[in-house]
């Protein structure tokens, strides 16, 4: 099913203790607990997250994915802070209801959420994919990643969130670092990838909260009709930062019909569909309803593709360590050497393979 926000049962080796949640529940609320039931997303890389159903009502319960030795990764504290403030100010802000710091009831910190009604778009186009309707989508996801970033961070209570001053050029050195701690192999392009971060990291502009993994499978829309975006999900990365890095990274994820093949194979979304918006005209939208200068842009996209293959080596050697089992991370070896190449080839380029 391309569009869904629906469940499957849990993952082998991504169980959850029913009855300790349960028990943690009731001792929170101060009251009596009946059935509660637990399914798991399939989508996501990174946090894992369940639906919990407690008699009639429905949650949404994060953690932490198993194994993971990333430092300050996964931090449902950092998740709950962020969507506690933005909830406040914008609808499509889940708003938390529950926190446990105490990685004993379930093995690891969690909280839940209130459950978003409505529809995810994925890897496939949904059925009634015409060309106003994809861009309408396109509009839709733009315009709500500019709504995020022209929120003032101190107003909303998230003004010590992150450093804006050398986010740029922190992020770059962080995820370099990253990259050699999770490295499982020689991959040249993510090494010339790098270094060229690393070199033409442009100073930061002003600070604003950016989700750091902004892309339309992060997105709940009201309806199969997509008339507005109801939910925004997976905060685990939100800071405050150069919200360029944001549109970066939205970009890495947008995938064009006469992109590489291997590109293509990768891609999260529908994005290589008829109507669908291209990475220049998103970039050029985003300028033109924010007033940001985008003519480094090349920079930002290189940017997020890098990181997402980081990410993907840290998943990859937690798959070849056995810490986890998901059969969908046997091949993300390859995915890391797609991204970087993809990267490459608009360094080289000096811009964009729009």
């Amino acid at each position: 099913m391309s569009i869904e926000n629906t469940t499957r049962s849990v993952r082998e080796g991504e169980e959850i203790d029913v009855a300790a949640l349960e028990a943690f529940l009731a001792s929170t609320w101060r009251r009596e607990v009946g059935h509660v039931a637990v399914t798991q997303f399939p989508g996501g890389y990174s946090n894992l997250t369940y639906l919990v159903r407690v008699d009639d009502a429905a949650y949404v319960l994060r953690r932490p994915p198993h194994g993971s030795t990333v430092k300050h990764a996964h931090d449902m504290g950092r998740e709950v802070r962020v969507l506690s403030a933005l909830s406040a100010h914008r609808r499509w802000a889940p708003r938390p209801v529950v926190h446990c710091d105490d990685a004993s009831v379930l093995g690891a910190e969690f909280y839940l959420m209130e459950k978003v009604d409505g529809v995810i778009i994925r890897r496939d186009p949904p059925p009634n994919l015409e060309p106003e309707l994809a861009q309408r989508l396109c509009v839709s996801l733009l315009d709500t990643l500019v709504a995020l970033h022209a929120l003032d961070p101190t107003a909303v209570g998230l003004g010590d969130l992150g450093r804006p001053d050398g986010y740029v050029e922190r992020q770059v050195r962080g995820w370099s670092a990253r990259y050699e701690q999770a490295a499982t192999e020689a991959i040249d392009d993510m090494d010339r990838v790098g270094a060229w971060l690393r070199t033409e990291a442009p100073p930061s502009n002003p600070g604003a909260i950016v989700h750091n993994d902004y892309r339309f499978d992060n997105v709940v829309y009201d309806s199969p009709s997509f008339e507005r975006v109801v939910g925004v999900l997976d905060w685990e990365m939100a800071t405050c930062g150069d919200p360029l890095m944001d549109l970066g990274t939205m970009l890495a994820y947008w995938v064009e019909a006469g992109d590489d093949p291997g590109l293509l194979a990768l891609r999260i979304g529908p994005t290589h569909e008829p109507g669908m918006a291209t990475r220049k005209e998103l970039a050029a939208r985003y300028a033109e309803q924010t007033g940001r200068d985008v003519t480094q842009i090349v920079f930002y996209y290189a940017f997020g593709l890098f990181k997402t293959a980081v990410v993907f080596q840290q998943i990859y050697l937690r798959y070849q360590q056995g810490l986890t089992r998901d059969p969908r991370f046997a091949g993300l070896l390859m995915g890391v050497k797609t991204l970087a190449a993809q990267a490459r080839r608009a360094i080289d380029a000096a811009r964009i393979s729009f």
